[in-house]
């Protein structure tokens, strides 16, 4: 049953009439019960699958830094800004061979 009054086309609204609920139009019409018009619904969550790709190093810098870990003398390395926009960014290495990250603070 369409949610639109077939006569008008207004929007039919919920309304209790003689004890049941139907559906009523601003121009008079009114649906036999509630019941027919019924809307139901239904949600289908779809589930995404997660790929876990490996992560690519090849594209970071490398400098000297000894890896506190294993005393590597090589590590990727890489800058973010962890605190306010006027304040020096934080340096993080990651061990060639290990693969141990730490900060350096400047």
């Amino acid at each position: 049953m369409p949610m639109f009054c077939p006569k008008c086309g207004s929007l039919l609204k919920p309304k209790t009439e003689k004890k049941k609920k139907v559906l009523a139009c601003s121009c008079g019409y009114t649906t036999k019960d509630l019941e027919a018009a019924e809307i139901k619904e239904k949600i289908t969550k779809e589930e995404k699958e997660v790929h876990v790709v490996e992560e690519d190093n090849s594209t970071l810098p490398v400098t000297d830094a000894q890896c506190p870990e294993c005393g590597n003398e090589k590590a990727y390395y890489w800058t973010q800004q962890m605190r306010a926009g006027d304040e020096p960014e934080t340096k993080f290495l990651k061990c060639t061979k290990c693969k141990h990250v730490w900060r350096e603070y400047d």
